[in-house]
């Protein structure tokens, strides 16, 4: 079964992981360096970014995954990746500018929101599919 908008998300989330990876390469020639940050603040902040993008980006496709298979709204599945995504390229290029930022902190907001928005979600499908009867389905007793 393809999950379209799970698909879809993780797709350009890989994109981003890529933007975020090539950075880090682009600072590792520049300054000559092959392991590790050299003392390079602006290589520190890159690999920040990636690493707390590979933080976040997991479990809100998980969740985005589950929530799918468990029938939820294509359309707010659409609307909160769509903001993941968005909001990690706004951390990652806020990551790459003075602190404070607006891309940097709406990039940190915007993440907690939408995995917490997908975490009471997928809490709420697990009661909601719990609580409804079974349709459909045929119980069989075997053995008496």
């Amino acid at each position: 079964m393809v999950l379209p908008v799970t698909l879809s998300i993780a797709a350009a989330a890989a994109i981003v992981n890529l933007w975020l990876a090539l950075r880090i390469v682009l600072g590792r020639f520049r300054g000559k360096v092959m392991i590790g940050d050299g003392g390079d603040s602006r290589l520190v902040a890159g690999m920040r970014a990636q690493a707390n993008f590979v933080e976040y980006a997991p479990f809100v496709l998980i969740l985005m995954g589950l929530i799918e298979l468990g029938g939820g709204s294509s359309f707010w599945l659409w609307v909160l990746g769509g903001a993941f995504i968005l909001a990690r390229i706004g951390h990652g290029w806020g990551m790459m500018r003075p602190a404070p930022n607006i891309g940097r902190a709406g990039g940190a907001i915007g993440t907690w929101a939408i995995l917490a928005l997908l975490a009471g979600w997928g809490i709420g499908l697990v009661y909601t599919h719990a609580a409804a009867p079974a349709t459909g389905v045929t119980v069989v007793q075997v053995g008496r």
